[in-house]
């Protein structure tokens, strides 16, 4: 095991979902559960390996096929992780078929895994058995996520699935689980339906019991032939077509994601306690941002006196919420409308942070700024279009705003300052993103702080729909 753990250290910075590229990792060896194989020479285990040179050391989960021979095929050896000292091969499991059928074969048939040191259950979370997907089917990898893996499923006479991997693993619930499924089972038409999901235990010493607990893989329905929100603004921005329709749309159904959100899950009043948290968290970023970005050095006071009003003005009742919305969460499915996803919440926030009660308005500040991030996208590829498209912005900005009000019948105009705060907080969140992963973008979240701060919060007829 431990020339295995080495060639995955060798192996995993590469790979777009390790969080320590700067740095070598030095993994320790957690547990591992083993799966069946319905493939002779193929042995499908998960390893759940510690960075300890991460600081705070991060949990992966690394599923791994272990086969006798080579793959012959130029697209396997892509994924070849490394030679194993007995002469067999290590390959990266949601490339392999093996690991695949024997992931969805998890969920789908409740199953359980082969504990060594780690456990792992499927819990099928479908509407009816007779609509249960078979135990295996073609698969393929989607290309482009960050942080987790998600591979889509295709059975020749079923519906297709997306099961979505998690790389990175934290003790608790995973909110992308547990809201979604919630909200399929409501009969909500703006997420995708529940397939089911794998509940895994390890070891943690900093736990009570020694065991922390948490999600491992999320299936639900796979809509195909779709286009995320952010390509279709993008488009319509770069050719200056009008976009209120759709946003108005988009609005209405993140207030209607909203009100049934806080019907499934508990509200809590906003006690000075969590004010102080939410408005700490808003500080403390601030202090990250102006080591990191010195363009924000001048604007630190009038930010901060922002954030000082929204304190000492009204404050909603908290409730779950999306936590990172923005155009990229959202698909256009035909017949269907505006459909959200990925209910993770916000990367760099802690997971306990995430599944707390939260206040409404930041879904809605983030959708502000993913508009706002449309126009400024566009300017760059486009600089000729750049005051198109900020116009262009600012109508679908007041159109998603007006569909929210609209659907939610919720009067927050006392909340503009509060709002206010969180479109600065999200903008200064950006400028620290843009400027550590691609500079040439900084522009835009800096050009926002520095209009939000002129502009000040939204006007009385627009709070009227904030």
């Amino acid at each position: 095991m431990d020339s295995a753990v080495a060639a995955i250290a060798a192996w995993m910075p590469q790979q777009r979902w390790c969080g320590g590229k700067s740095h070598v990792p030095r993994l320790r060896l957690i547990g591992a559960f083993e799966l069946p194989s319905a493939e002779e020479g193929a042995r499908v285990r998960t390893l759940l390996l510690m960075d300890d040179a991460a600081t705070p050391p991060i949990l992966y989960q690394l599923p791994v096929v272990e086969r006798a021979v080579r793959l012959p095929s130029p697209a396997a050896s892509d994924h070849l992780i490394g030679r194993l000292p007995d002469g067999g091969f290590l390959y990266d499991g949601p490339y392999d078929r093996a690991y695949t059928d024997a992931l969805l074969a998890l969920i789908v048939g409740d199953g359980r895994a082969v504990s060594a040191g780690s456990d792992a259950a499927g819990r099928y979370s479908g509407a009816r058995d007779a609509d249960r997907p078979p135990a295996s089917a073609p698969a393929t990898v989607v290309g482009g996520e960050q942080s987790n893996t998600s591979i889509v499923y295709r059975p020749p006479d079923a519906a297709p699935v997306i099961c979505k991997v998690y790389r990175q693993l934290h003790h608790g619930e995973n909110p992308d689980v547990t809201l979604q499924t919630a909200l399929a089972a409501s009969g909500s038409r703006h997420v995708p339906a529940s397939v089911g999901h794998v509940v895994g235990e390890w070891d943690d010493v900093g736990r009570p019991d020694g065991r922390a607990r948490g999600h491992l893989a999320f299936a639900q329905e796979f809509l195909p032939g779709v286009e995320d929100a952010w390509r279709v603004a993008l488009t319509a921005a770069a050719s200056d077509t009008p976009f209120t329709r759709e946003a108005h749309e988009l609005g209405a159904a993140v207030a209607g994601l909203h009100l049934s959100l806080g019907e499934l899950f508990p509200c809590e009043e906003p006690t000075p306690e969590l004010i102080g948290a939410i408005t700490g968290a808003w500080a403390r970023r601030l202090a990250i941002a102006e080591a990191e970005v010195p363009e924000l050095t001048p604007h630190r006071s009038a930010i901060e006196s922002f954030y000082a009003r929204a304190r000492a003005g009204a404050w909603p009742q908290l409730q779950r919420i999306h936590g990172d919305l923005h155009l990229g969460q959202v698909i256009l499915a035909p017949e269907r409308g505006w459909v959200i996803l990925d209910f993770e919440g916000e990367p760099m926030r802690p997971m306990d942070d995430r599944t707390r009660p939260d206040l409404p308005v930041r879904d809605v500040a983030g959708m502000l700024r993913s508009f706002d991030y449309v126009a400024g996208a566009t300017a760059i590829a486009f600089p000729e279009r750049a005051a198109a498209a900020s116009r262009w912005a600012d109508a679908a900005r007041q159109a998603f705003l007006d569909g929210y009000v609209a659907a939610s019948g919720a009067d927050l105009s006392p909340y503009r300052d509060l709002l206010a705060a969180f479109e600065l907080d999200k903008a200064v969140y950006e400028a620290i993103y843009e400027t550590r992963n691609r500079p040439t973008w900084a522009a835009i979240p800096l050009h926002a702080i520095v209009s939000l701060l002129a502009s000040g919060p939204l006007s009385a007829s627009t709070d009227a729909t904030s």
